[in-house]
């Protein structure tokens, strides 16, 4: 008899609406991940704050929207110059000023070194029970160079290599990135869950 091993997996909901970011998260966690996952669209609400606090509420408010386990993730991209920021509020400057505009916001400062940081967090029911995992990567901003397919990756140059994440391969940039090093570390929580 053959058992049917997606009946076996636990269903777990990435809350998020990006379609390339839930392919690049199935990418990196790849077939041996023993749970489904699965993406749902939820509007969450813009917390203010340091990044654990942003993901924290976020995830608690996730798991009360959809009533069970669900992962969400955030992102940061933090220039040492200016004190970590934009930090989590990387999307809306993103948005307004493209990867050429991230560029120029470090035209005063020779400093141009940043962290990307990438956290998740996972809520095992509609209980505040949170779980973070994250994961930072030093760079430095550069003019875009590479693939414009997924957000600031045409900027961001990881320390001791001379690709930025838009030019290197993918399968390349998920053994170093900030969102591969914080999967890791979930991964390795639910491969110690009983």
């Amino acid at each position: 008899m053959r058992l049917n091993l997606c009946s076996m997996q636990r269903q777990i909901v990435f809350v998020t609406g990006n379609a390339k970011k839930l392919e690049e998260v199935r990418s990196i966690l790849g077939d041996s991940f023993r749970h489904k996952l699965v993406n749902k669209k939820v509007d969450l609400p813009e917390y203010q704050g340091e990044i654990e606090d942003i993901c924290t509420k976020k995830c608690q408010y996730a798991a009360r929207m959809v009533g069970g386990p669900v992962i969400v993730e955030d992102t940061s991209l933090c220039f040492n110059a200016m004190k970590g920021l934009p930090g989590p509020y990387i999307k809306w400057f993103l948005d307004k000023l493209g990867p050429e505009g991230l560029y120029k916001m470090l035209t005063a400062w020779e400093d141009k070194s940043a962290e990307a940081v990438c956290m998740f967090a996972y809520c095992p029911s509609a209980e505040p029970e949170v779980h973070l995992f994250q994961g930072v990567v030093k760079g430095s901003i550069v003019f875009p160079r590479g693939r414009r397919d997924f957000g600031w990756d045409p900027c961001f140059q990881p320390d001791g290599y001379e690709q930025t994440f838009g030019e290197m391969p993918l399968e390349n940039k998920h053994a170093i990135s900030h969102r591969g090093r914080a999967l890791e570390k979930l991964r390795e929580f639910f491969d110690k869950e009983k």
